[in-house]
């Protein structure tokens, strides 16, 4: 039973395993891709996240923990930490291996990979637009205020000009009536004096 013995077996024992491992992870750091089984580039992923996020930090400690993965590569951690320091990998937080499928091996039909580090940046976000539903649904009601508003103060308008007009007819009315109620007595007083001037002769 294999007690305590995490990943895959790779069809060897462990400590062949281990150096196959650290073979692998030393040879894509150096060429920056390498041509492997699908299986072991798959096994070896997390190892060289694991030692780029030590690079990512920098401090002592990191560095003699990437030495002991490396198999005391000081060098090519130097190398390592350098790159990362000038930028290689600042925008990306994860990520930094991509398999590339070639398919079936002749001879064994192994499935084989090239695996190899992401260097190009990370693009930027873009921002979601709004659907256009929305906008046209927002727009519109906006139109129907606007003309709402343009409607309004001409009904406004026509509603004082009408109560201008009333009240000119009402007043003209009353100004009849009033001149109506001082003829009337005037032609009255002027009926009574003609009668008197009858009677006096």
């Amino acid at each position: 039973m294999r007690h305590n013995y995490k990943g895959r077996k790779l069809g060897t024992d462990y400590s062949h395993t281990k150096a196959m491992k650290r073979s692998l992870v030393s040879a894509l750091f150096l060429n920056d891709r390498i041509k492997t089984i699908e299986s072991r580039a798959k096994e070896i992923r997390g190892d060289v996240d694991k030692i780029i996020t030590w690079a990512k930090r920098g401090d002592l400690h990191s560095r003699r923990l990437a030495i002991a993965a490396l198999g005391n590569d000081s060098e090519l951690v130097r190398e390592i930490f350098e790159k990362v320091e000038q930028g290689m990998f600042a925008d990306r937080n994860g990520g930094y291996t991509r398999i590339i499928k070639l398919g079936p091996r002749k001879g064994d039909n192994a499935p084989m990979v090239i695996m190899e580090l992401v260097t190009e940046s990370v693009p930027a976000k873009k921002e979601k637009a709004a659907p256009a539903k929305a906008k046209a649904t927002k727009v519109a009601p906006a139109k129907k205020e606007v003309a709402e508003a343009e409607e309004a103060p001409a009904e406004e308008t026509e509603a004082v000009e009408a109560t201008e007009v009333v009240e000119e007819a009402t007043e003209a009315a009353a100004e009849e009536v009033a001149e109506e109620a001082t003829e009337a007595p005037a032609e009255e007083a002027t009926e009574e004096a003609a009668e008197a001037e009858k009677d006096t002769e």
